[in-house]
C-alpha cells in the first residue's frame, strides 16, 4: 500500500503530474490516494520530501501482477500501471485482444516469410525463463514457419526524431525538455531535417526523471502531439506524420536542397530571369553568377557579394538564426554585403528567396552600390515557384528504437546468442509490432523501425522504468529446431484463431 505522511506532504503535485493512472490527487494542499491506485511506487520516487511510503501491506481483494518487476496490486475492475492487465474476478487478463495482422502493405514486405501473427495484446514471459506467451506455427507455401511473439519490457529503447525544417531550433548537443525534465537532446542535422534523440538507456534509469521520458518515448512512438523545450532554443510541437510547429509557427516545407545545391538546380532558369539570385540557406548560401553552375549556362560573375563566409566559388557559409533561410538575415537587402560596381551596373535585378521558396523579394542595384527592393517580375516569380514546387511537404518522422535481450531473447530460445546469430544472418526476421525493422550491424539486435508502419497504439511503458515493445521472431520451423526453440510450447495458428473466437 502507498501512504502519505501529511506532515511532510507540500502539495507541490509532482506525484499527481506523474502518476500514469491518475490515482493520487492534491486536496487542500496535502496528496490523497484514489481507489485505483495499484502501488506501483512511481509517487514515493518521485516525491521530493519523502512524504509518500510504500508499505508491504495489500488489500485482500487485489491481485498482485507479475508481468514485470513492479509487481502493481491490482484492485478489481482496474488495471495496472501499464494499463496491460485489468483484474477480472480475481484474475489478470489482457485487456487487449491479440492484433494477428500487420498494417503493412503486402508489396512493402522485403522479407521472405512475414509474421504469422504480432505480438501486440500477447502479454509477456517476465521472468525471462518462461517461454513466449505466444508461438504459433502454419504453412506458408509448402514450408512450416514459426513466427514466437511477446510483449517485451526495453529499458534501452527511445525514438529518433526527424524534423523536416530550415528553422534554427537550438544548437547541437543541446537538451530537449518536457515540462521542465530532461527527455533527449539535439543531435544532428540531416537534409533539410533536425534531428533529435529521445530517451535511451541512461535518461530512462539515471534519474528520478525517467517516468517522463518513458511516457515522452511511447507517445512519441503511439502518434500522440508532445510539446517540448530546446534548452536555450525553440518550443516544438511534434506529432508522427504532421507538420511541426516550431514556436508557435506551423512549418510548410522542407528544403529541396542547401542554397548552393539549389543554384545548381536551377540555375538555368534563374539565369533567364535576373542578373544574380542569392538562395539563403544556413548551412550553404549560393551566389548564381559566381557558382560553377552559373558559369555553366554563360554568366560572367555579377560583382555581388552576398551574406556569410564564403566557402568555395559561389558557396558561403550562413549563420543559424530565426531569418530566412534559417540564417540571421531578417530583411532581404541584408542578403546583400556590398555590390562591386567597377562590376556590377545600376540597374541590375537580384532575387534573394530561400531553399522553399516561402520568402522572396526582387532587388535592384542603385547606383551607389546600394541595393533596393522593387516589385517582382513574373520571370522571377516563376523561378521562385518552381524552387517551391520542387520541396515537400514538412513533416515529423518517428523512429523507435531499442536493444532486445533478456526476455525478448529468453522467451524465443534456450540460446539466446544463435537468436541473435540467425537474426544478424537474416535466418530470422524480426519485426516490431508488425513492422520490419533495420538491425544495426555488430554486436546484440539493436534495431530501428519506422512507426508509421507499426500497430496503432502498440507501446506501452512500465515504472521500471522501461518502454514495452511487440517484437516478433518469424522463421521456419527447421530453423527454430536449430536454435534450441521452445518447441513443446508450439501451436498452431489454427488453434490460437480457434481460442480467440471462443474468448
Amino acid at each position: 500500500m502507498i501512504l502519505v505522511n501529511v506532515d511532510k506532504c507540500r502539495g507541490c503535485r509532482i506525484c499527481e503530474n506523474n502518476c500514469p493512472l491518475g490515482a493520487i490527487s492534491v486536496i487542500d494542499k496535502i496528496a490523497q490516494l484514489n481507489e485505483n491506485c495499484v502501488s506501483c511506487g512511481i509517487c514515493t520516487k518521485v516525491c521530493p520530501f519523502q512524504a509518500v511510503e510504500k508499505t508491504e501491506e495489500k488489500k485482500s481483494e487485489n491481485s498482485t501482477c507479475t508481468h514485470c518487476p513492479v509487481n502493481c496490486s491490482v484492485p478489481l475492475n482496474k488495471t495496472g500501471a501499464c494499463k496491460r492487465y485489468t483484474n477480472v474476478d480475481g484474475e489478470l487478463v489482457r485487456n487487449r485482444k491479440l492484433v494477428i495482422d500487420s498494417v503493412v502493405k503486402e508489396s512493402e514486405w522485403n522479407v521472405k516469410y512475414k509474421p504469422l501473427i504480432t505480438a501486440v495484446g500477447s502479454g509477456t514471459n517476465y521472468p525471462c525463463l518462461r517461454p513466449a506467451p505466444k508461438i504459433v506455427q502454419d504453412t506458408v507455401d509448402g514450408v512450416d514457419v514459426v513466427t514466437v511473439v511477446t510483449e517485451a519490457p526495453l529499458s534501452y529503447s527511445g525514438v529518433k526524431v526527424k524534423i523536416d525544417t530550415n528553422m534554427d531550433i537550438g544548437e547541437e548537443g543541446a537538451k530537449v525538455k518536457r515540462n521542465g525534465k530532461c527527455v533527449g537532446m539535439v543531435t544532428t542535422e540531416e537534409y533539410g531535417s533536425k534531428m533529435l534523440t529521445i530517451g535511451g538507456a541512461n535518461l530512462l534509469s539515471g534519474s528520478n526523471d525517467g517516468f517522463i521520458v518513458a511516457r515522452t518515448i511511447v507517445d512519441l512512438a503511439n502518434g500522440r502531439k508532445v510539446k517540448l523545450k530546446v534548452e536555450n532554443g525553440s518550443q516544438l510541437e511534434i506529432q508522427q506524420g504532421k507538420p511541426p510547429v516550431i514556436d508557435g509557427l506551423e512549418e510548410t516545407y522542407m528544403r529541396v536542397g542547401c542554397g548552393s545545391a539549389t543554384i545548381g538546380m536551377f540555375a538555368a532558369s534563374l539565369s533567364k530571369a535576373v542578373d544574380e539570385a542569392v538562395i539563403l540557406d544556413f548551412h550553404v548560401v549560393g551566389l548564381l553568377s559566381e557558382h560553377a553552375a552559373g558559369k555553366e549556362v554563360g554568366m560572367k560573375y555579377s560583382g555581388v557579394v552576398p551574406y556569410g563566409r564564403k566557402s568555395t566559388m559561389g558557396r558561403y557559409f550562413g549563420k543559424h538564426g530565426h531569418g530566412w533561410g534559417g540564417t540571421e538575415v531578417e530583411s532581404p537587402v541584408e542578403a546583400v554585403k556590398s555590390v562591386d560596381m567597377s562590376i556590377a551596373k545600376a540597374g541590375y535585378k537580384i532575387l534573394v528567396t530561400e531553399t522553399t521558396g516561402q520568402k522572396y523579394a526582387l532587388l535592384e542595384v542603385q547606383n551607389d552600390g546600394s541595393a533596393k527592393e522593387i516589385e517582382m517580375t513574373e520571370q522571377a516569380v516563376k523561378c521562385v515557384k518552381l524552387i517551391s514546387d520542387n520541396c515537400e511537404k514538412s513533416v515529423v518522422s518517428i523512429m523507435y528504437t531499442g536493444g532486445t535481450g533478456g526476455s525478448a531473447r529468453a522467451g524465443v530460445t534456450t540460446f539466446p546468442k544463435k537468436l541473435t546469430n540467425a537474426v544478424h544472418n537474416n535466418e530470422v526476421s524480426m519485426t516490431i509490432a508488425g513492422a520490419p525493422t533495420f538491425v544495426l550491424p555488430g554486436g546484440g539486435i539493436n534495431f530501428m523501425v519506422d512507426v508509421s508502419k507499426m500497430i496503432p497504439e502498440a507501446t506501452t511503458w512500465v515504472p521500471t522504468p522501461a518502454t514495452v515493445a511487440p517484437v516478433e521472431y518469424t522463421m521456419t520451423r527447421e530453423k527454430y529446431d536449430e536454435i534450441g526453440g521452445h518447441t513443446n510450447s508450439i501451436i498452431t495458428k489454427e488453434q490460437l484463431l480457434k481460442e480467440l473466437d471462443e474468448e
